[in-house]
């Protein structure tokens, strides 16, 4: 399996008090303890684990992450929320590495509150593209997360907004994507391109 090599993060002293960086084997998560869902989520897809013959059928197993037990015991809060549980590394992306990797991809430290509008639609899109990407090119260097506060369900807290890039690093090309978590029908994701610049304005991370 690829050997990850993480970027170097800068992450405001208000996120570092708040926030704990969450290493599993396919992903690695920068978890907000107070808002309850990912400020940042970092992997990397690879054509190895995006398409295999052994390809494990998804298996819906949400859970709290065992490394943060007490803050992301989410489950209960999702019922009757009107909201999905939306991953951060998709599931697809984490079939073809074997059934522990799997369920590591359904803790809620990797998962953002998300009306199904987005998760279904134009998130869905996005995903696609990032496992199109590392079948054409061999490996796609990708990061996402949500900012915001937009209300409180239970215990769960609403962003405003999710986001996503990517990066090619066959044809050193980027892509960066931000969407309003809200109810409003799929565009289309070309609505949605912005700068990486834009996304490290909008949430301190930088990418590189």
């Amino acid at each position: 399996m690829k050997k990850f090599f993480f970027l170097l993060i800068a992450i405001s002293s208000a996120h570092a008090q708040d926030t704990v960086r969450v290493q599993h084997e396919n992903y690695l998560s920068v978890y907000s303890k107070s808002l309850h869902y990912p400020l940042m989520v970092e992997w990397w897809d690879t054509k190895n684990k995006v398409v295999c013959k052994n390809q494990l059928a998804r298996i819906d197993k949400f859970a709290p992450d065992p490394l943060v037990l007490k803050d992301s015991d989410l489950g209960k809060d999702y019922v009757g929320s009107g909201l999905d549980r939306g991953h951060m590394s998709p599931a697809a992306d984490n079939e073809c590495s074997g059934k522990k990797v799997l369920e590591e991809a359904f803790y809620f430290t990797n998962m953002v509150p998300q009306y199904h509008s987005l998760n279904a639609g134009d998130w869905k899109s996005v995903e696609t593209l990032c496992r199109q990407l590392a079948i054409e090119n061999d490996s796609v260097h990708i990061w996402a997360g949500a900012v915001g506060d937009a209300q409180h369900i239970k215990g769960l807290v609403v962003p405003t907004k999710n986001w996503k890039v990517m990066y090619v690093p066959k044809t050193k090309t980027w892509y960066a994507y931000i969407f309003e978590n809200t109810k409003m029908k799929p565009m289309g994701i070309a609505p949605h391109v912005v700068t990486v610049e834009a996304i490290t304005k909008l949430t301190g991370f930088t990418f590189k």
